[in-house]
């Protein structure tokens, strides 16, 4: 039972991705933080999509009372106002990192859900607030956080083994498919990158100057500590080469969420982040005890 927590907050910064990987910082950039949270809950892992005008943010939302993540959508028009507030998704299980995108012409979402011992792909049946699941892909691993990418006409799945918690930050693992709903087939070349500072993904893949960059998280010294491009020199079905950019610095434009940086989300001329501080307290140690007393009541 821990007595230090992460508390996450997301924010819509106001820059397309690649500018923020090209300057290597968030510094000095306008940013709207979405919605701060009650004591010892949060909202993370923010990945948006726009449509009519709109952009829906998807949300993992915590309580630390519960510690069952759920999803939700908040949408926000054109000048960072929020219009709207809702549950997108919820399972008997944990969930998170609600990846959305637009593919063979649905509208898809595949949330982190290793808890679940697998991994579903929802699609969408009245976006943003309604999901059905369409099938559960099979993998050489339970995956965490997997992120998708189509490129030279593959559909790619980036993700960490979720086997032993080493492996959770620090295995990178890669499969490909000819559709979303697979077969999908593991890299032969997995784990294809092993490094607790850039192997878990933290955001959407994209291809910036003829390369394929996914955002990964350095949990080196802590938990989602920073995000940095992991660039892909070669990218094809017998070999993946790999290298590591700078992390992404933060500055006093996240005081006072300072301590990490663990989601850096493409969404058109706008990029999600979220950025967290650690609250230390008697306050949050007592909230464990009451759950795990609880658990041995029932």
């Amino acid at each position: 039972m821990a007595l230090r927590k992460d508390i996450w907050r997301p924010a819509i910064v106001s820059a397309p991705i690649g500018e923020i990987v090209a300057r290597g910082s968030i510094a000095g950039l306008p940013l709207t933080w979405l919605p701060p949270m009650g004591s010892f809950r949060f909202l993370a892992d923010p990945f948006g999509w726009w449509r009519d005008g709109t952009l829906h943010v998807f949300v993992e939302t915590y309580d630390y009372r519960v510690r069952v993540g759920a999803i939700e959508v908040l949408t926000y028009a054109a000048d960072h106002t929020m219009l709207d507030r809702q549950w997108a998704l919820r399972e008997p299980w944990h969930l998170s990192y609600p990846i959305v995108w637009e593919g063979e012409g649905e509208t898809w979402m595949l949330p982190e859900a290793h808890r679940s011992g697998g991994l579903t792909l929802y699609r969408a049946v009245d976006f943003p607030t309604r999901w059905e699941a369409a099938c559960r892909i099979d993998l050489d691993h339970v995956a965490v956080d997997a992120t998708p990418l189509w490129h030279d006409g593959l559909w790619w799945l980036f993700y960490t083994s979720a086997s032993t918690e080493p492996d959770k930050t620090a295995a990178l693992h890669i499969a490909f498919a000819e559709r979303l709903t697979g077969p999908w087939r593991p890299h032969p070349g997995n784990a294809v990158h092993r490094d607790q500072a850039s192997a878990r993904p933290g955001g959407t893949a994209q291809l910036i100057d003829g390369r394929v960059m996914l955002p990964v998280q350095d949990c080196s010294r802590t938990y989602g500590g920073a995000i940095r491009p992991l660039w892909f020199d070669r990218l094809d079905t017998a070999r993946v080469d790999v290298r590591p950019g700078a992390a992404i610095g933060g500055g006093d434009t996240l005081s006072p969420y300072s301590e990490g940086l663990h989601t850096l989300a493409a969404a058109g001329d706008v990029t999600l982040i979220d950025a967290k501080r650690t609250i230390l307290s008697l306050h949050g140690l007592s909230i464990e005890a009451v759950r795990e007393i609880r658990k041995l009541w029932r």
